[in-house]
Protein backbone atom coordinates (compact mmCIF):
# COMPACT_ATOMS: atom_id res chain seq x y z
CA UNK A 1 0.00 0.00 0.00
CA UNK A 2 1.48 3.13 -0.86
CA UNK A 3 1.59 6.49 1.28
CA UNK A 4 -0.04 9.81 0.55
CA UNK A 5 3.51 12.35 0.52
CA UNK A 6 3.35 16.02 0.06
CA UNK A 7 6.39 17.42 -1.87
CA UNK A 8 6.43 21.46 -0.99
CA UNK A 9 8.44 23.70 -2.23
CA UNK A 10 9.05 27.20 -2.11
CA UNK A 11 11.10 29.13 -3.69
CA UNK A 12 9.62 32.25 -5.82
CA UNK A 13 12.21 33.15 -8.07
CA UNK A 14 12.27 33.38 -11.87
CA UNK A 15 14.88 31.18 -12.68
CA UNK A 16 14.01 28.68 -10.17
CA UNK A 17 17.00 26.24 -9.75
CA UNK A 18 15.65 24.14 -7.12
CA UNK A 19 12.21 22.85 -8.87
CA UNK A 20 14.95 20.55 -10.20
CA UNK A 21 15.97 18.92 -6.70
CA UNK A 22 11.70 18.96 -6.15
CA UNK A 23 11.15 16.77 -9.29
CA UNK A 24 13.94 14.45 -8.82
CA UNK A 25 12.22 13.41 -5.20
CA UNK A 26 9.18 13.25 -6.82
CA UNK A 27 10.26 10.92 -9.47
CA UNK A 28 12.70 8.86 -6.86
CA UNK A 29 9.57 8.20 -4.32
CA UNK A 30 6.52 7.49 -7.34
CA UNK A 31 9.24 5.20 -8.46
CA UNK A 32 9.23 3.52 -5.07
CA UNK A 33 5.31 3.46 -5.72
CA UNK A 34 4.61 6.13 -3.18
CA UNK A 35 1.74 8.56 -4.07
CA UNK A 36 2.96 11.70 -4.54
CA UNK A 37 1.60 15.45 -4.65
CA UNK A 38 3.51 18.37 -5.80
CA UNK A 39 2.46 21.73 -3.84
CA UNK A 40 4.21 24.69 -5.24
CA UNK A 41 4.11 27.44 -2.93
CA UNK A 42 4.70 29.99 -6.07
CA UNK A 43 1.90 28.53 -7.69
CA UNK A 44 -0.90 28.67 -4.74
CA UNK A 45 0.39 32.10 -3.93
CA UNK A 46 -1.45 32.55 -0.72
CA UNK A 47 -0.89 36.17 0.47
CA UNK A 48 1.50 36.94 3.45
CA UNK A 49 0.31 35.50 6.85
CA UNK A 50 -2.73 37.35 8.41
CA UNK A 51 -5.10 34.98 9.51
CA UNK A 52 -4.37 31.41 9.90
CA UNK A 53 -6.73 28.80 8.02
CA UNK A 54 -8.28 27.79 11.71
CA UNK A 55 -8.67 31.66 12.19
CA UNK A 56 -11.53 31.55 9.35
CA UNK A 57 -14.73 30.43 10.61
CA UNK A 58 -15.80 27.09 9.15
CA UNK A 59 -16.43 27.37 5.35
CA UNK A 60 -15.21 30.74 4.96
CA UNK A 61 -11.89 30.49 4.28
CA UNK A 62 -10.19 31.31 0.52
CA UNK A 63 -10.41 27.95 -1.65
CA UNK A 64 -6.79 27.67 -2.19
CA UNK A 65 -6.64 27.90 1.75
CA UNK A 66 -9.24 25.20 1.99
CA UNK A 67 -7.88 22.83 -0.36
CA UNK A 68 -4.66 22.79 1.04
CA UNK A 69 -5.80 22.17 4.26
CA UNK A 70 -7.19 18.92 2.95
CA UNK A 71 -4.13 18.08 1.03
CA UNK A 72 -2.33 18.32 4.00
CA UNK A 73 -4.08 16.62 6.91
CA UNK A 74 -4.64 13.58 4.17
CA UNK A 75 -1.30 12.98 3.85
CA UNK A 76 1.16 10.81 5.48
CA UNK A 77 4.22 12.25 5.27
CA UNK A 78 6.11 15.21 3.60
CA UNK A 79 9.02 16.41 2.20
CA UNK A 80 10.20 20.01 2.25
CA UNK A 81 12.55 21.10 -0.55
CA UNK A 82 14.29 24.03 0.58
CA UNK A 83 17.07 26.44 -0.71
CA UNK A 84 19.21 28.83 1.46
CA UNK A 85 18.78 32.15 1.15
CA UNK A 86 21.08 34.46 3.32
CA UNK A 87 22.17 31.48 5.81
CA UNK A 88 17.92 31.08 6.44
CA UNK A 89 15.02 30.01 5.06
CA UNK A 90 12.82 30.51 2.01
CA UNK A 91 10.28 33.00 2.63
CA UNK A 92 7.50 31.54 0.68
CA UNK A 93 7.43 28.21 1.90
CA UNK A 94 8.08 29.44 5.24
CA UNK A 95 4.81 31.53 4.70
CA UNK A 96 2.85 28.23 3.06
CA UNK A 97 3.53 26.05 6.44
CA UNK A 98 2.84 28.84 8.94
CA UNK A 99 -1.17 29.30 7.33
CA UNK A 100 -1.49 25.94 9.09
CA UNK A 101 -0.71 24.06 12.31
CA UNK A 102 -2.66 21.30 13.87
CA UNK A 103 -2.79 20.17 9.87
CA UNK A 104 0.71 18.74 10.15
CA UNK A 105 0.64 17.54 13.53
CA UNK A 106 1.70 13.58 14.21
CA UNK A 107 3.20 13.15 10.76
CA UNK A 108 6.89 12.57 9.88
CA UNK A 109 8.53 15.31 7.52
CA UNK A 110 11.89 15.01 6.00
CA UNK A 111 14.12 17.78 4.76
CA UNK A 112 15.80 18.35 1.31
CA UNK A 113 18.05 21.23 0.50
CA UNK A 114 19.77 22.92 -1.47
CA UNK A 115 22.24 25.85 -2.90
CA UNK A 116 24.21 27.09 -5.57
CA UNK A 117 27.27 26.83 -3.36
CA UNK A 118 28.99 23.54 -1.76
CA UNK A 119 27.11 24.19 1.21
CA UNK A 120 24.06 22.44 0.21
CA UNK A 121 21.12 24.50 1.92
CA UNK A 122 23.01 22.87 5.52
CA UNK A 123 21.83 25.95 7.81
CA UNK A 124 18.51 26.42 5.74
CA UNK A 125 18.01 22.52 6.46
CA UNK A 126 19.16 23.19 10.36
CA UNK A 127 16.46 26.11 10.94
CA UNK A 128 13.69 24.21 9.34
CA UNK A 129 14.57 21.03 11.74
CA UNK A 130 13.03 23.01 14.46
CA UNK A 131 10.69 25.00 12.60
CA UNK A 132 8.53 21.89 11.89
CA UNK A 133 9.22 20.30 15.08
CA UNK A 134 7.72 22.88 16.99
CA UNK A 135 4.58 22.96 14.26
CA UNK A 136 4.12 18.68 15.27
CA UNK A 137 5.90 17.40 13.22
CA UNK A 138 8.56 14.71 13.78
CA UNK A 139 11.71 15.50 11.57
CA UNK A 140 13.38 12.34 10.16
CA UNK A 141 17.17 12.16 10.71
CA UNK A 142 18.23 11.06 7.04
CA UNK A 143 18.48 14.71 5.23
CA UNK A 144 19.66 15.41 1.73
CA UNK A 145 21.87 18.46 0.79
CA UNK A 146 22.68 19.22 -2.80
CA UNK A 147 25.25 21.94 -4.22
CA UNK A 148 26.25 23.07 -6.29
CA UNK A 149 22.88 22.24 -7.61
CA UNK A 150 23.67 23.36 -11.30
CA UNK A 151 26.33 20.48 -10.99
CA UNK A 152 24.75 17.79 -9.29
CA UNK A 153 21.16 17.97 -11.33
CA UNK A 154 19.95 18.57 -14.99
CA UNK A 155 17.59 20.72 -16.07
CA UNK A 156 14.87 18.55 -16.32
CA UNK A 157 16.08 16.76 -12.40
CA UNK A 158 18.19 13.86 -13.54
CA UNK A 159 21.45 13.26 -11.29
CA UNK A 160 24.56 14.45 -13.47
CA UNK A 161 28.58 14.53 -12.39
CA UNK A 162 30.01 13.09 -9.49
CA UNK A 163 27.30 15.11 -6.89
CA UNK A 164 24.58 13.44 -9.05
CA UNK A 165 25.73 9.97 -7.98
CA UNK A 166 26.42 11.04 -4.39
CA UNK A 167 22.66 12.27 -4.52
CA UNK A 168 21.64 9.13 -6.02
CA UNK A 169 23.32 7.08 -3.62
CA UNK A 170 21.74 8.84 -1.04
CA UNK A 171 18.47 8.85 -1.97
CA UNK A 172 17.31 5.21 -1.00
CA UNK A 173 18.10 5.64 2.62
CA UNK A 174 16.47 8.99 3.00
CA UNK A 175 12.99 7.24 1.35
CA UNK A 176 13.46 4.43 3.58
CA UNK A 177 13.74 6.60 6.81
CA UNK A 178 11.08 8.42 5.91
CA UNK A 179 8.78 5.47 4.82
CA UNK A 180 10.18 4.18 7.98
CA UNK A 181 8.34 7.12 10.01
CA UNK A 182 4.96 6.96 8.07
CA UNK A 183 4.46 3.86 9.02
CA UNK A 184 5.30 4.20 12.51
CA UNK A 185 3.16 7.24 12.75
CA UNK A 186 0.32 5.55 10.99
CA UNK A 187 -0.05 2.92 12.72
CA UNK A 188 0.26 4.45 16.36
CA UNK A 189 -2.54 6.99 15.09
CA UNK A 190 -4.04 4.07 13.78
CA UNK A 191 -3.69 2.36 17.99
CA UNK A 192 -4.51 5.45 19.82
CA UNK A 193 -6.10 9.46 19.22
CA UNK A 194 -3.96 12.02 19.55
CA UNK A 195 -3.82 13.55 22.96
CA UNK A 196 -5.06 16.58 21.63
Amino acid sequence: MSNRILVLYGSYRSDRMGIRLANFVINGLRGRGEDVAFIDAKAIGLPMLDRMYKEYPKGSAPEALEKLAGQIRGADGFVFVTGEYNWGIQPGLKNLTDHFLEEWFWRPAAIVSYSAGRLSGARASTAWHGTLSEMGMVVVSSTIGVGPIAQTLSAEGEPIGEGGKALERSFPRFADDLSWWIEAAKAQRARKAPPY
